[in-house]
């Protein structure tokens, strides 16, 4: 359970812990380094391990990655540049200056819902986090854009 206010990605940053990455699991470890007094805003920080038996789905998804990155990360550059991200019409590709691969969450009113470093996935990781994490786009655009 987690009785702490989150804390903003740059709110973590300033406090050298990266949002993206750091799992609840690796604050509860701190007390054994007497770190104790950082704990709390380790847990603001954090995301849970990996334990839910139902995954959360979110209505959009951003890839944020610089291309002057592709070369570190051939395989984000693979999937980028593949015809993948075609199969999620709720994913944008933005490319941010310096940026090192991730996937921003969003919920259906646009509001930043979880950030995820994704630097030593694969092509087909990035396929199925998504398929597992997006929602699937509603059949009814469709009709709703018919000429």
């Amino acid at each position: 359970q987690r009785n702490f206010a989150e804390f903003t990605t740059e709110d973590c940053w300033a406090l050298g812990f990266n949002k993206a990455n750091l799992l609840c699991s690796s604050c509860d470890q701190l007390g054994k380094f007497n770190l104790d007094a950082i704990r709390d805003h380790c847990k603001e920080c954090c995301h849970q391990d990996e334990t839910a038996t139902t995954e959360k789905k979110y209505a959009r998804a951003v890839l944020e990655v610089c291309t002057c990155k592709f070369g570190a990360y051939p395989q984000i550059q693979a999937f980028i540049k593949s015809h993948r991200p075609l199969q999620f019409p709720n994913l944008q590709i933005k490319y941010v200056r310096g940026l090192d691969p991730i996937i921003k969450l969003y919920d259906k009113d646009g509001t930043l819902q979880e950030t995820v470093a994704i630097e030593k996935w694969n092509t087909d990781s990035v396929e199925e986090f998504l398929n597992t994490h997006l929602m699937p786009k509603d059949d009814d655009y469709l009709t709703t854009n018919m000429v």
